[in-house]
C-alpha cells in the first residue's frame, strides 16, 4: 500500500485516513489504487469489527487532483495522454470493470466501503467535493462536521458522478434532492447534508465520536453486525453492477467532448462558460 492512504487497527478498529493533506487529501492515481487496497486488506482480516474512513488534515477529501484534471482542459477530444501518466487506466476504457468485480478502479474507491463486511463510518471535516464527496457516500455512516461542505461537483466540469454516487444518492436523499444537487453542483454544510440524508449527524470533532460509535458496533457480534449489513444492502441495492456500467458509459461519452472541455476552460478562466446545443 502506497503513503496515500494509512491504514491502523486498534482492537477491532480499522482506521483509514486520506493521507494527502497538502492537497486536501485530492485524489491522483496512487489514491485510488490505495483505497481500492485498503478495502481488500480490511476484508480479508477476520479481525476488523468496524472501520473509521477520514482524511487528514483539513479536509475530507476535495476530489480529484486539480493539477491532473486542468490538463484535461487541454486534451483532445480523441481522449490523449495529456490527462497525464498517471490516470491513464482512468482515462482509457473506464468501462471496463476490474478483474472479478463490478466497478472500474475509481468507482472501487467508494464501493469498497459500501461491499466490506463490516460497518463503516466516514468521519468528514472540510471538504468532500465531487469523487470525495461519493467516496464519504459508499461508507455505511456518515458523522460530519457542522461547518464541512459537501457537493457533487462533477457539473462544474461539464461531467456526471461517476464513482457509484448516483446509485448512493438516490438511496440516501430520493430522486428529486439527488437531481438537484447533481443538476447544480451547489455546496452543502454539514447541518444541511444531515437533513437532506446525505449524513448522518454532525459532531464537533467526527472522527472522534466516528471512534466512539466504532468501538461500541465493535463491541457487538460480529456475526451479527456483519448479516444486519448484508441484508441492509441487499435491501437497498438495485442492479448495482448495471448502474455502474451505465455511470461510466455516460462519462466516457462525455470526457473530452467540447462542452466538457468548455466547462473546465471556462471555470480555469474565471469566465462564463460557452455551451454549444447539443446534437
Amino acid at each position: 500500500m502506497t503513503d496515500r492512504v494509512t491504514v491502523a487497527v486498534d482492537e477491532g478498529v480499522a482506521d483509514v485516513r486520506l493521507n494527502r493533506p497538502d492537497k486536501l487529501n485530492a485524489l491522483d492515481m496512487a489514491t485510488f489504487e490505495a483505497l481500492a487496497e485498503a478495502g481488500d486488506r480490511i476484508a480479508a482480516d477476520s479481525s476488523v469489527r468496524a472501520v473509521v474512513l477520514s482524511g487528514e488534515g483539513r479536509s475530507f477529501c476535495a476530489g480529484l487532483d486539480f493539477a491532473n484534471f486542468a490538463a484535461m482542459a487541454d486534451a483532445p477530444s480523441n481522449g490523449g495522454e495529456q490527462g497525464g501518466e498517471r490516470f491513464k487506466r482512468l482515462l482509457t476504457d473506464i468501462t471496463e470493470r476490474e478483474p472479478g468485480r463490478i466497478t472500474n478502479l475509481g468507482q472501487q474507491a467508494a464501493h469498497a466501503w459500501h461491499e466490506l463486511p463490516q460497518p463503516v463510518i466516514a468521519a468528514v471535516t472540510g471538504h468532500a467535493l465531487g469523487g470525495g464527496l461519493q467516496i464519504a457516500l459508499g461508507a455505511d455512516i456518515r458523522i460530519v462536521a457542522p461547518g464541512a461542505k459537501l457537493s457533487v461537483l462533477e457539473i462544474r466540469w461539464g461531467l456526471v458522478p461517476d464513482m457509484t454516487g448516483t446509485a448512493a444518492l438516490i438511496r440516501l436523499v430520493g430522486e428529486d434532492v439527488a437531481k438537484e444537487l447533481t443538476f447544480t453542483g451547489r455546496m452543502v454544510s454539514g447541518e444541511e447534508a444531515v437533513r437532506l440524508g446525505l449524513a448522518t449527524r454532525t459532531a464537533d470533532d467526527p472522527r472522534q465520536a466516528a471512534t466512539v460509535l466504532a468501538r461500541e458496533i465493535a463491541a457487538s457480534s460480529p456475526d451479527a453486525i456483519r448479516a444486519a449489513k448484508r441484508l441492509l444492502n441487499r435491501a437497498a441495492d438495485h442492479d448495482l453492477a448495471g448502474q455502474y456500467l451505465e455511470e461510466s458509459r455516460e462519462l466516457g461519452a462525455l470526457r473530452g467532448s467540447p462542452n466538457q472541455a468548455e466547462a473546465v476552460r471556462a471555470y480555469f478562466e474565471k469566465r462564463p462558460a460557452t455551451f454549444s446545443d447539443p446534437a
